[in-house]
């Protein structure tokens, strides 16, 4: 089985290069949507919490309701022991009987009174329920109108670049599995560790890429000559010369048009 060629610096310069010009490309795509698919994901969050919150209150006020219900069917009850006892009380042969009978009525009436207050006061918790649901329901109403805008919003920046970033992901992951895995890792080093992601930059000025420091001569010859890959000592990054990005850009260019 023939072995395959070994690529020249050169070479791997051009691929890395390239593969910048690539993954830069996909990083303005990601920076057009910005904050906006967290911000969905966050609304999305808020939005099923506020549909949480409001069911217990909405199951607050049914337990509220049925303890209401039990309360007035305990009135019942003790209102039609209070008049069975005070009808006893009309056939009574002493006054122990009559003392026993009355202390039943007084207890009666106490349940009343008491099942009357429980009443009152589920009432009152009912309304301040009904208050918390109506004001929940408002934010719920304008956080869903809140989502349903981002959405759309995202929706039309991701169908606008939908094409372009599976191209531009695609055309990644294909030079990177033809490159040399120790130089794609150190790029990928580099490139997670830069803030805006220029792993490779070429000489502008006599200088690295969006650097003040002055690259000396003899250094930007041996960078000119693309005869091994020189590292930056200011900013950590790879460097190439203009020519070679330039015509890295132009080539890229031509593919995608």
């Amino acid at each position: 089985m023939a072995k395959s060629k070994e690529l020249t610096v050169e070479e791997k310069l051009r691929s890395l290069y390239r593969l910048q010009l690539i993954d830069s490309r996909i990083d303005t795509i990601k920076s057009v949507r910005g904050e906006l698919p967290l911000e969905v994901e966050d609304l999305e969050d808020e939005v099923a919490g506020l549909n949480t919150r409001l069911n217990n209150f909405k199951e607050d006020v049914d337990n509220l309701e049925s303890d209401i219900s039990d309360k007035k069917n305990a009135i019942e009850e003790a209102t039609a022991s209070a008049k069975k006892y005070e009808k006893q009380q009309q056939t009574v042969r002493n006054n122990r009987e009559f003392d026993s009978l009355t202390k039943e009525i007084e207890f009666q009436h106490l349940e009343i009174e008491l099942a009357e207050k429980r009443i009152n006061e589920y009432r009152a918790k009912i309304e301040q329920k009904k208050e918390t649901i109506a004001s929940t329901s408002e934010k719920l109403e304008k956080q869903i109108s809140h989502l349903e805008h981002k959405k759309s919003e995202l929706e039309a920046i991701s169908k606008e670049t939908e094409i372009e970033e599976k191209t531009m992901n695609q055309m990644s992951e294909e030079l990177s599995e033809k490159m040399d895995s120790h130089l794609l890792k150190a790029y990928q080093k580099i490139r997670s560790n830069v803030k805006n992601g220029l792993a490779i930059v070429p000489i502008e000025r006599g200088a690295a890429g969006g650097s003040f420091f002055t690259i000396p001569p003899q250094i930007q010859i041996e960078i000119a000559s693309r005869k091994k890959i020189t590292i930056d000592e200011y900013s950590g990054r790879i460097l190439v010369d203009a020519a070679l990005a330039d015509e890295e850009k132009l080539a890229l260019e031509s593919i995608l048009s």
